[in-house]
């Protein structure tokens, strides 16, 4: 079986704070760390990553020096994160998050990359948020790297 591995969550899942997308930060960010994420995955991309520490204000540097330093559980990571000086998990802040992540789409040519990776005709038959595109990038990459 592989050392490294194909993050799983999707983007559009939120833990018990209510923030999309945090799950998988917290998955990438620890397999990182460990040197386990699989070969093309950022710990902490522009994207989604950039999108969720910037709307809660938290430090890209911080989020990666205490899951490096602590490894903690998931429900450890949303209690770091809770404490964070000026974090910004009011119902308001979570919402207008949480909306930007799932109005989300990727450019053309992103989108007609992932769908022939992920073996689908761009025909429309698929949405094309990115949360959804994601989630089929994972899906191919996971075939490709695990059950091929």
């Amino acid at each position: 079986m592989s050392t490294t591995y194909v993050p799983l969550i999707p983007c559009h899942v939120a833990g018990p704070l209510g923030v999309l997308h945090l799950p998988r930060l917290w998955q990438k960010v620890s397999l990182e760390a460990r040197g386990k994420l699989a070969a093309g995955y950022p710990g902490i991309g522009k994207g989604f990553d950039s999108m969720v520490i910037a709307g809660l204000g938290l430090s890209a540097d911080a989020v990666k020096a205490f899951i490096a330093s602590k490894r903690p559980s998931y429900g450890e990571f949303e209690r770091w994160v809770k404490a964070q000086p000026g974090v910004k998990l009011d119902r308001a802040s979570v919402y207008k998050l949480n909306q930007s992540i799932l109005g989300y789409h990727h450019g053309d040519d992103t989108r007609k990359g992932i769908l022939a990776a992920a073996g689908y005709p761009d025909d429309n038959s698929v949405l094309g948020a990115a949360v959804e595109l994601n989630a089929l990038d994972d899906w191919a990459a996971f075939h490709a790297e695990v059950l091929k």
